[in-house]
Formats: C-alpha cells, sequence, structure tokens
C-alpha cells in the first residue's frame, strides 16, 4: 500500500471517531473482562504505564486497581475530552501513535488494546511498534490485542478484498478489509492471524512471553500477544 493512501485511511477514521465519538463511548463505557484478566495479570504497582488507543478511558479503572501512573493516549479529540469528562484526575492526551510524545525508556507497560489492526500498511505498522519500543524501558512490556476477524461475516470480506488485489482493483494490501464498525459504515481493518502477528512482534525485536486467543461467549474475539523489550 502507497503511503498517501495509507494516511488517507488514518485521517478518514481520526475524522469518524470524532464524528461518532458520543455514540461510540456509549458502547465502550466498561472493560471487556478477557481483556481486564490480561492487564491485571502483568500489572504492578507503581508502574508508569501507556494507555495507547486509550479512546474515551474505557480501560482506566483496570490501571486504578493496580494504582499505577497511568497516562492515555488516542489520535480522537473528542474522545479524549470525553475521557477527560468522565475521570478528571486522570492524564489524558491527544497524539500520534507512530510519534509518540515521550522521551525513550519511559514506560514500564504499554497496553495497545484493538488498535493495531487499524492502523494501514506494513510500514506504518512497523512504525508503531518501533515507537512502543522505544518508550518501553528495558524489561517493559507490551501488551497488544487484535480483532480476530477469520469468522462470518467478515470472513467474506476478506475473500472479496484478496480478489480485488489479484484483479489489481483495489488499493489495499492483501487480508485488509472495509467494514463497519457501528455508524462509521467504511472502517479500516488489517485482519492478522496468530503467527502473522507473533512475526511482526520478532521482526521488530520484541520477545515473545505468551500469545494466543481471548475468548467471549466461548468464541475466539481478540488475538493477543504479551511481549517483553529485552536489555
Amino acid at each position: 500500500m502507497k503511503l498517501d493512501y495509507a494516511f488517507l485511511i488514518l485521517q478518514k477514521l481520526r475524522e469518524n471517531y470524532n464524528i461518532f465519538s458520543e455514540s461510540f463511548a456509549k458502547r465502550r463505557e466498561k472493560p471487556w473482562p478477557e481483556i481486564e484478566s490480561l492487564i491485571l495479570k502483568y500489572l504492578k504497582e507503581k508502574d508508569k504505564v501507556l494507555d495507547l488507543g486509550s479512546g474515551a478511558g474505557q480501560y482506566f479503572p483496570i490501571f486504578q486497581k493496580k494504582k499505577v501512573e497511568y497516562f492515555g493516549l488516542d489520535f480522537s479529540e473528542k474522545l479524549v475530552e470525553i475521557a477527560k469528562k468522565r475521570y478528571p484526575k486522570a492524564k489524558f492526551f491527544v497524539g500520534d501513535a507512530l510519534n509518540l510524545p515521550f522521551s525513550d525508556n519511559f514506560f514500564d507497560k504499554v497496553a495497545a488494546i484493538a488498535i493495531l489492526h487499524h492502523i494501514p500498511s506494513d510500514e506504518l505498522r512497523n512504525r508503531f511498534l518501533q515507537e512502543i519500543y522505544r518508550v518501553l524501558k528495558k524489561e517493559g512490556i507490551l501488551i497488544l490485542t487484535c480483532w480476530y476477524l477469520y469468522k462470518k461475516p467478515q470472513k467474506f470480506a476478506i475473500l472479496k478484498y484478496n480478489l480485488l488485489k489479484l484483479l489489481k482493483l483495489s488499493k489495499l494490501d492483501f487480508n485488509d478489509i472495509i467494514f463497519p464498525l457501528g455508524e462509521i459504515k467504511n472502517c479500516y481493518f488489517h485482519c492478522f492471524k496468530k503467527e502473522e502477528l507473533e512475526n511482526l512482534l520478532i521482526l521488530n525485536k520484541f520477545y515473545l512471553l505468551e500469545s494466543g486467543f481471548l475468548k467471549r461467549s466461548n468464541k475466539n474475539e481478540n488475538l493477543f500477544i504479551v511481549a517483553k523489550k529485552p536489555l
């Protein structure tokens, strides 16, 4: 995928999250239980933690259970406004995940929940992970999840867009789809498989601690990886 098209996708996604921020925030008022369990497994009291793609602060109550030093960052100004109203004592910032406004070796933990699958192109996904690597302390931990989209009806969308790519009728990459997300009718997703996600972390110098599927109602809903920045 050409970079100018990838940045156009990100710009449109940010605009849509701003337009539909109120309804999106209402659907994301409480943490998902399977994500909560994963995060709490790795948090320690007084950790300095970045919640990357923090939205309207859905996961802030989890981090408060461990009394960490919390920083939430999102590219949607409207979602950050909502987060600040919900949790006025928390540190929420508007920022770019591809150019994080933090110094090197700043965080003990970074949580990137349901964000990487919205980042188009191999180049920008690598840049995203390189920025996380940069701001993590040595032996710092990344907790990352992506939606698992190889199921109906998204599976049919994957077949459709891959066929269009083969016919050179799509600007997207293989396993990219445009699919509805709430009121956002045309939302970009990259559809990760477990091995692809693992290899992407390894390529960006992370050491894998664990990976797998997080289940909800006995269904695979999220891929997850927990990885460490080595010494």
